[in-house]
């Protein structure tokens, strides 16, 4: 698959972001504004990136898949903050730049001149993006990690089994959460300024962003007063909705209304099921789960995951198989929405699988344009032209992984 024609012009063409984050959320956002086009350039300590050190796994050229999966389409200078050379150097970065953006404690940048109050009266065009973990007030001195903030915003307390230990997601979810956040805020604010040629602060934190996804279960407990229980796979208002066993994997299945239920209950041969006074309505079928799932369990060990997924899809149901994620990769590739791609560079000979950005716009699409950067690769650079000799092709799992 070769990359998008150079000729096409990228929404975010001509913007260059100043990027101080590390780790997850801050770089998300930075490789997704610079797969649209803008300049990234990863300003990164003497150590580099925390993700750098964070192995196994290696990609094929020895680098940490952490750090990769949120890097590519940057250019990296190492600055030491710690010395005068390395904040002047910093600052004039910055002053050439129409974003920062930076995930310190709160208070950090100010230290070294580069805190928004400070940068905004030089230059009152600026964008600024502040990441944090708890905001910059009472919560600024607080570690801002994904998992301290799954277990202190309740997001643990409503994931996993009812009768097992709360449990965080199986990704760093809420960093994934507010690094779309920080690109929604970046996006908006370059549009003010567009228009009123004035830029200004945008502030994200990750409890903030908890929270507010906590949608319908957030609002159960405010309209209630009492906080949901975890309850598995299952959902609090909808049934049956939730993952089942059969004779050869999971099935995860996910009934809307009366009709995909009476399908259901048809594929499985339950005859008379959607009559079952118990069962006729999803709410009397929310009362009556656990009976309800003892039912269809017993019917769906007849046959495996993947022949059920099959018969119940032709008939209306939604259902699918619990896949690991190389089968989900190999799911999307067939079915051509390209979630990963292997992008080279014949300059370096370097290769990174990466997975792609899901925003896909017709007429301006995401380039792949450079693979995670080496620590340091670009010191001395103009920052004035794009890596554009890649190439890029389809990279779903290898068969062995599968």
């Amino acid at each position: 698959m070769a990359s998008p024609s150079s000729s096409l012009i990228q929404p975010l063409a001509g913007i260059r972001i100043a990027d101080f984050s590390r780790v997850l959320a801050g770089p998300l956002c930075t490789m997704m504004l610079a797969d649209f086009g803008a300049e990234v350039i990863k300003i990164e300590s003497p150590a580099g990136d925390d993700t750098r050190a964070w192995v196994p796994p290696v990609d094929g050229q020895g680098q940490g898949t952490y750090f990769a999966s949120v890097n590519r389409n940057k250019k990296s200078v190492v600055v030491d903050l710690k010395t005068e050379d390395g904040v002047a150097y910093a600052r004039e970065l910055v002053s050439e730049c129409d974003v920062v953006v930076e995930n310190f404690r709160p208070g950090i940048m100010a230290k070294f001149g580069l805190d928004y109050p400070t940068l905004a009266a030089e230059r009152p065009e600026l964008v600024y993006c502040s990441i944090s973990g708890f905001g910059s007030g009472a919560g600024a001195e607080l570690p801002g990690y994904d998992l301290l903030v799954q277990a202190l915003g309740g997001l643990m307390s409503i994931t996993g089994s009812p009768d097992a230990e709360p449990s965080k997601a199986g990704v760093a979810l809420v960093d994934v959460l507010t690094g779309q956040n920080a690109l929604a805020g970046i996006l908006m604010a370059l549009r003010v300024r567009d228009t009123t040629g004035s830029g200004q602060e945008v502030q994200v934190n990750l409890l903030s962003s908890l929270l507010a996804a906590l949608v319908n279960q957030g609002t159960a407990a405010l309209a209630t007063g009492n906080s949901p229980a975890r309850m598995g796979n299952a959902h609090p208002s909808i049934a049956p909705y939730e993952t089942f066993r059969t004779g050869g994997g999971m099935l995860a299945v996910a009934v809307g209304n009366n009709r995909q239920f009476g399908a259901l209950a048809g594929v499985l041969g339950l005859d008379g099921l959607a009559e079952d006074p118990r069962f006729i309505s999803n709410e009397l079928r929310v009362e009556s789960r656990m009976e309800l799932k003892a039912i269809l369990e017993q019917a769906l060990a007849a046959d495996t995951a993947g022949i059920w997924q099959a018969k119940l899809l032709e008939a209306g149901v939604p259902a699918g198989k619990v896949n690991n994620i190389c089968e989900a990769l190999e799911l999307g590739h067939n079915l051509g929405l390209r979630p990963s791609i292997l992008v080279t560079e014949p300059t370096t000979g370097r290769e990174s699988n990466q997975l792609t950005n899901p925003i896909r716009l017709s007429a301006s699409p995401a380039a792949y344009r450079q693979a995670p950067p080496v620590l340091g690769e670009h010191q001395g650079s103009n920052f004035t032209s794009h890596s554009s000799n890649t190439t890029v092709k389809g990279s779903p799992c290898p068969a062995s992984a599968i």
